[in-house]
């Protein structure tokens, strides 16, 4: 029997500003069933689909991404915020509400040959995901498919993925903002 994972992920509203409903996902890596499934169910989603990497998005994404990586027998590549990674780097500016911000990932991690599943914690608006699949792209790597534990349809996020030929999972989806 699976577990309710929805009922693990904690509501906060008015956070962290009023009229927006938090969706922590401590509360849910926190109970140890609850995190292990949330990882079994985002690799089980993608057994079987090529996949030599795994790439999750600072900070959240490690945490669901790496362990999806061991699950699937691969590596992991940490999709960073600027200025976090050592050595060579390439970047990928993204819109923020009030300005920019840019992710790095090291520019030997993903080439030609990798198929890589981005993995994060949440898709809401879609803004880090598109950057982050179009600078894995820029190596020559193919992104078809990125898991998330929760999605925010209403916002619409995975429809931006999927509108760049991106399959999307997500083990759990909260409507409304």
């Amino acid at each position: 029997m699976s577990l309710d994972l929805k009922a693990l992920v904690r509501s906060i509203p008015d956070y962290p500003k009023a009229g927006i409903i938090f969706r922590d996902i401590t509360s849910l890596i926190e109970d140890s069933a609850g995190f292990r499934e949330s990882v079994e169910r985002l690799a089980e989603a993608h057994r079987g689909k090529g996949v030599t990497k795994v790439a999750g998005i600072e900070a959240r994404g490690f945490i669901f991404g790496a362990g999806v990586a061991i699950a699937l027998g691969v590596g992991f590549v940490p999709v960073r915020k600027a200025g976090k990674l050592p050595g060579e780097t390439i970047g990928q500016n993204y819109a923020l509400e009030y300005g920019v911000d840019t992710i790095e990932i090291h520019a030997d991690a993903v080439g030609e040959g990798d198929n890589v599943l981005l993995i994060d914690d949440l898709i809401a608006t879609g803004g880090t995901a598109v950057a982050a699949i179009s600078l894995l792209r820029r190596t020559g790597a193919r992104v078809e498919h990125a898991g998330f534990v929760i999605d925010l349809p209403d916002i619409g996020g995975a429809a931006k993925l999927e509108a760049m030929g991106v399959a999307v999972t997500a083990l759990i989806a909260f409507e409304g903002h």
